[in-house]
């Protein structure tokens, strides 16, 4: 290994490489195309940046001056192509590497100008790398290396075009190292085409791809689910927690929540600017923070040091997705816990995911107030403060405090110090209890009135309640049950509200057409006759929107017999019998020519069919036609072109007048009248779209 960076290693405190690490560092792959598979958090940055070491640097193992780049790493992700960065500055810190990052949402001008300055490695994600290609200010010539990192990510996300176009514009001669966690087809056919003779590199097992993780189902109440997660936090209290939830929208609210609730919290998605993202993450590595509420964005090359716990809020679309957000836990030999929130209506979801991840679970429940306030006073115990040497004067102070309360108050006081600053556990419900109805208060006294109608006219209580309300003055609290029977329907009024009732209805009772009101003495009696004695439903079911009532009766259209014969008046008798009507004269089929009387009696001559003119003799003037045309095409029968219509006098007898071309503005129109007199001008401002002004009346 090169000895720049084999104490770059040393002094991070590489006593032994990773498998993957091992794999590509082999003497025997030193200059050839790497096609590289491994699981995540095995060390895969470290791995490709020793790999591309001897590629990139001189005998003396140090870089020259600065100029072209020499290798390019594309990241699919802003935070993982800023942590490549980092990781690769102290690996090349002793070689003299310069490291430019090329990402999205930072500034391109600050981009462009370290480009100019010079860079020996360009970091970047594929949009932003693309962009600068294209304006020129990368410059590719020099380049010896190329690195795709998380590949099946990048083409997963629609990079493939950015990436073959920047693979097109590399040099053919340079070494192209593919790593992804997976290698789909796709992986395999990018490889075919840009790589040369690639080696097939894996150091996947059979084994549990996430050995040093445990996962943990916690089966949890619909209505317990965010509790649960406060309730995980409270009980590990990792150095670092990841909760991954689907949308920018839960995110938020999860982050508001664990505030309010005490926790030293950050989110990561993907409407927060790039500088926002870099400072939730440096918050996480320096201890400001201790939680950070995300998305599937920082679901890939994330790698928090300290990050001991993964909480999945949200289960994930597919079981790729949950093996790298467990993921950024139990890294480099690590341990760490994936927790899965499974309410009972993904229960099934929870199963496949984790059958098609090859993971085994253990299915539990979250823990509760009990148990976290236990491990509280555990962790007070073991607490480190117990065995340092007390100084002057807190030996001062703890006498004087000693002398004034008893050990038992001093103790007392110092664990609820100790959990006050500590967000209080949830009580949290049974997983298989479900939550109690509420019980609906008793009605209070009340009377029955009966409606005259029932199942057998189609009544419904949504449609008598509004009734009741509107014609008898009631509010909706005053009405109880509804019991629709057969013919007829028992309502119960509140008592203090029924006398009012019954007084605003129509003399008889009567609530609406259709619908009359009888009170009941007592509690009238339900029940449902056995099937065969119900009366059949109205055919065509419930009535449609505004087609009214079902108990309406609606016209009678049965025959009826003949009607009786009308009485005679004094009037009528006066006037005499009516004229008996003329019988009509029948009709003669189509085609036919038949008398019809005019207004005035005369009758009209029959129809005759047009005879065709006479032949004008030779040498007689042609008639002019004076009939307007039906259409401008030629007539059927008639030669195409000839003239229809008068001919006009100055253009010559017979032959068409001649067409204006529209967009022609030399050639005005000239109106119908006397020919050769122009139009008179219309009112308009010449110059701009009209006529001549017209000149002013005089008074």
């Amino acid at each position: 290994m090169i000895q720049s960076l084999s104490d770059a290693l040393a002094e991070r405190g590489y006593d032994i490489l990773t498998p993957v690490q091992e794999a590509v560092t082999a003497p025997e792959l030193a200059g050839a195309d790497l096609l590289v598979s491994a699981q995540t958090g095995s060390g895969k940055t470290v791995g490709f940046g020793l790999a591309i070491g001897p590629t990139l640097l001189d005998e003396a193992g140090v870089f020259g001056p600065a100029a072209a780049p020499l290798g390019l790493i594309i990241a699919p992700t802003r935070e993982l192509a800023l942590q490549v960065t980092r990781e690769l500055g102290w690996l090349y810190a002793k070689a003299g590497a310069r490291i430019a990052s090329c990402v999205g949402g930072m500034d391109m001008r600050d981009e462009r100008r370290a480009l100019e300055r010079g860079a020996h490695i360009v970091v970047g994600t594929p949009g932003r790398l693309s962009d600068h290609i294209r304006r020129g200010s990368l410059d590719m010539s020099a380049l010896r290396a190329v690195v795709l990192d998380e590949a099946d990510e990048m083409l997963d996300l629609g990079f493939r075009e950015d990436l073959e176009f920047m693979l097109g514009e590399a040099p053919e001669e340079r070494r192209t190292l593919l790593f992804s966690a997976t290698v789909p087809p796709m992986i395999v056919t990018l490889a075919k085409h840009y790589q040369r003779d690639a080696v097939r590199v894996t150091t996947l097992s059979d084994k549990s791809p996430h050995a040093d993780i445990t996962y943990q189902a916690l089966r949890v109440a619909p209505q317990d689910a965010e509790n649960a997660i406060i309730n995980v936090l409270r009980f590990h209290e990792a150095q670092n927690a990841i909760v991954f939830a689907n949308t920018r929208a839960t995110v938020n609210r999860l982050t508001a929540r664990f505030a309010n609730r005490g926790f030293s919290v950050v989110c990561l998605s993907g409407e927060l600017s790039q500088a926002e993202r870099s400072h939730a993450l440096q918050a996480m590595r320096d201890g400001r923070a201790r939680v950070c509420v995300a998305t599937d964005v920082a679901a890939r090359g994330i790698d928090l040091p300290n990050l001991e716990l993964v909480v999945h809020a949200e289960l994930p679309s597919n079981s790729e997705t949950l093996l790298h957000r467990s993921g950024r836990t139990g890294r480099a030999g690590r341990k760490g816990i994936s927790a899965l929130i499974v309410p009972p209506k993904v229960g099934k979801k929870a199963e496949r995911l984790l059958k098609g991840a090859k993971v085994q679970a253990e299915w539990t429940v979250p823990p509760g107030a009990e148990e976290i306030l236990r491990r509280d006073e555990e962790r007070l115990l073991a607490d480190p403060v117990w065995g340092e040497a007390a100084s002057e004067a807190e030996a001062e102070f703890a006498a004087r405090l000693l002398a004034e309360q008893s050990p038992e108050a001093v103790a007392a006081a110092y664990l609820r110090l100790f959990r006050a600053r500590h967000s209080v556990p949830e009580e949290l419900s049974d997983v298989a209890s479900r939550p109690e109805p509420k019980p609906r208060p008793e009605f209070g006294p009340s009377v029955w009135v009966s409606l005259s109608v029932g199942r057998d006219k189609g009544a419904e209580p949504r449609w008598l309640l509004p009734l009741m309300l509107r014609a008898g003055a009631l509010e909706k609290a005053d009405v109880g049950a509804i019991r629709v029977q057969d013919t007829e329907t028992f309502v119960e009024i509140a008592e203090g509200a029924a006398e009012n009732f019954m007084a605003s209805l129509e003399q008889g009772g009567v609530l609406e057409k259709g619908v009359s009101v009888r009170a009941v003495e007592g509690v009238p009696e339900f029940g449902r006759p056995e099937q065969s004695e119900r009366p059949a439903r109205p055919a065509g079911g419930a009535p449609k929107r505004g087609g009214g009532k079902p108990w309406q009766e609606k016209k009678d259209t049965r025959p009826r017999g003949p009607k009786p014969e009308r009485r005679e008046t004094a009037e009528r008798a006066e006037r005499g019998p009516r004229p008996e009507r003329k019988a009509e004269a029948p009709r003669e089929k189509p085609g036919k020519a038949f008398e019809r009387a005019a207004p005035g009696g005369k009758p009209k001559k029959p129809y005759e069919p047009r005879r065709p003119k006479p032949a004008a003799e030779a040498g007689a003037p042609a008639p002019q036609d004076t009939r307007k045309p039906r259409s401008k095409g030629p007539k059927a029968g008639k030669p195409a072109g000839k003239p229809v219509g008068k001919p006009d006098a100055k253009v010559g007898a017979g032959k068409p007048k001649p067409r204006v071309n529209a967009s022609d503005t030399s050639k005005r129109f000239t109106p119908p009248g006397k020919p050769g007199k122009p139009a008179k001008p219309r009112g308009g401002v010449r110059g701009k779209g009209g006529s001549a002004v017209p000149k002013r009346r005089k008074p």
